[in-house]
């Protein structure tokens, strides 16, 4: 097992929990004393309770409460108490394992990899800890959330806003955190009125609209006291976002003169990742890693199937598993075109998947497109039709669907097998999310001879079975 994992593992076959102690890697600077450097991997027990960032260098004898310390115990010094009170009041009590484990460091100033699964809480984690360093008496920009796509955009805003609300029964004149959402296809000259006007405390923002507000010079990150960059992998992965986003972390501010927090589901080569954030000064030496595995990493209620099909028939079969299954509603995953099919002048999958369904499928749901090149208006025209209601089948890539929750979906088709076993995790996570949802889904891959061993590699990583069909 990796050193850098903490490990909570459902073993259904045997009925028991596999647990082990969560290890944190920390890089730290040679100025540090020899103490702090026999501290750069550091086992906790997570029965300790938390409450300071001196305890975790320094446990002491604390005795847990029987569910372990509550969030408003892990956060009463650092965190405003009106910004609490909405916390408890919106639902938010008891911690998840990221919250336990990171707010200690993230309140102590350190940079921090926040390394966990699909809702295990690393949004209010990061909220939280945003709330613990701005002073809404400046009026400056002081925080900056980065997210890959404006669906997460609005949503991390949503709760942003949510949290930074006045609390039920709560009188007086107190300043409270604004938040601006600074999204792809959003009016930059609104956004430049409102920031001299009266500047936000929180900016979330997509990396495209930000870097070109800051190259017009319509926004500067000097007052940025703390940058959050949500879904980090999604955003390195991406061609078109990738140098930006180094711009933003190297060129616009310095990560010595802010706090530096990259989130995501999945980090790939997380050790090669946390090097590389030393080494090209998107953190600074002393940043930690916190991976939290999931207990459960699938949710219970998905049924997984896999059909063996060879490539030119992989349309054909799509179509026949769609009339035989009449699903109320589905997504169908293509992957991403490469640089190579795009310089040979093929069509995406995505074209060829639209344009055979809109002949052969006599069905009675709507065929919609959610692709990463499409325009806003697009995206938010086909997010509309599935809103609304009624059934449809939702043709979509991996990038495009990050932070869209589809909890009344009843079947989700991969065309194209993806990269990752966090990938397959992904795209599964789009529905049958508690508590939006008691609908039963089915997961079905059409997959080529040569991808059964990588199947297989994903069923074993994340623990769940996948049964064949005949073709």
């Amino acid at each position: 097992m990796d050193t850098n994992t903490l490990s909570l593992s459902l073993l259904p076959t045997l009925g028991i929990l596999s647990y082990e102690k969560p290890t944190l890697t920390c890089y730290a600077s040679r100025s540090r004393n020899h103490f702090l450097k026999s501290f750069s991997s550091i086992n906790l027990n997570l029965t300790f309770n938390f409450r300071t960032p001196q305890a975790i260098l320094n446990p002491s004898p604390i005795t847990p409460t029987a569910d372990g310390p509550t969030l408003r115990e892990i956060c009463q010094p650092h965190v405003p108490h009106h910004v609490l009170q909405r916390m408890e009041e919106i639902g938010y009590v008891m911690p998840t394992d990221v919250q336990r484990q990171g707010l200690p460091y993230l309140f102590s100033g350190r940079d921090c990899i926040l390394h966990a699964q699909t809702g295990s809480g690393k949004t209010l984690t990061y909220l939280l800890l945003i709330h613990s360093i701005i002073d809404t008496e400046k009026s400056c920009v002081q925080a900056l959330v980065l997210v890959p796509t404006r669906e997460l955009g609005m949503q991390v805003t949503k709760v942003a806003r949510a949290l930074a609300a006045k609390p039920t029964g709560v009188n007086g004149e107190q300043k409270l955190c604004t938040t601006m959402a600074l999204l792809d296809g959003g009016t930059l000259k609104r956004h430049k009125s409102w920031l001299k006007a009266e500047p936000p405390t929180i900016v979330v923002a997509t990396v495209g609209s930000l870097c070109q507000m800051l190259e017009r010079h319509m926004f500067s990150l000097e007052t940025v006291r703390v940058m959050i960059v949500d879904e980090v992998d999604c955003i390195f992965n991406s061609s078109k976002q990738v140098s930006s986003l180094r711009k933003i972390l190297t060129s616009y501010s310095s990560c010595n003169n802010r706090q530096t927090v990259f989130a995501s589901a999945s980090i790939p080569q997380h050790k090669r990742f946390l090097h590389d954030s030393v080494q090209q000064k998107w953190t600074k030496r002393d940043v930690v890693h916190i991976h939290v595995s999931p207990v459960e990493p699938m949710p219970s209620r998905l049924y997984h199937r896999f059909i063996i099909c060879d490539t030119r028939r992989k349309l054909q079969t799509l179509l026949s598993l769609i009339q035989s299954d009449t699903p109320e509603s589905g997504i169908i995953f293509v992957g991403e075109q490469s640089e190579k099919s795009k310089k040979a002048g093929n069509a995406p999958s995505t074209s060829l998947v639209i344009e055979f369904l809109k002949t052969s499928y006599q069905g009675s749901l709507d065929i919609l497109l959610l692709e990463d090149k499409m325009n806003f208006n697009s995206r938010a025209a086909s997010l509309l039709e599935v809103k609304k209601g009624g059934g449809y089948l939702l043709v979509a890539t991996d990038i495009a669907a990050r932070g869209v929750d589809l909890p009344e979906m009843s079947h989700i088709y991969n065309f194209d097998l993806p990269r990752t076993a966090i990938d397959y995790l992904h795209r599964a996570g789009r529905t049958c999310r508690k508590p939006f949802s008691d609908i039963n889904c089915t997961v079905t891959s059409i997959i080529v001879p040569d991808e059964r061993f990588v199947l297989q590699r994903y069923e074993n990583e994340l623990m769940f079975n996948c049964e064949e069909l005949a073709s």
